[in-house]
């Protein structure tokens, strides 16, 4: 089993919703974050001033999944949450040692 951590930009978590579904991803967990990598942040305006944010705005997308859907998990976070521009995002894939069904007992990938 792995763990696959996707940083994305928010505007794109309804496309790779739909991107892992189709790959057979049956669920997901998603949190609004914040942080920054080599964009080093990012400069607004409000209010006809000018100020810049140190920390960007992203969604954090976690799934657990057998290893044999990895490849096309990655595969599909990458093709749906490209745009081409700086701050896309990231993707780490982990292992993961357990995993257990709170309700049923089940373990492992029948815990999936």
């Amino acid at each position: 089993m792995k763990l696959i951590i996707a940083i994305i930009k928010p505007f794109k978590l309804d496309e790779v919703r739909e991107a892992l579904s189709g790959v057979g991803v049956a669920g997901m967990t998603v949190t609004e974050v914040k942080g920054f990598g080599r964009q080093k942040g990012q400069t607004e305006i409000y209010r006809g001033a000018e100020y810049s944010t140190n920390m960007v705005p992203k969604i954090k997308i976690e799934i657990v999944c057998g290893s044999d859907l990895v490849g096309g998990v990655v595969e599909a976070i990458q093709a749906s949450a490209n745009t081409g521009a700086i701050g896309d995002g990231k993707i780490f894939v982990l292992d993961v040692g357990q995993a257990v069904r709170i309700r049923t007992g089940e373990t492992d990938d029948s815990a999936l």
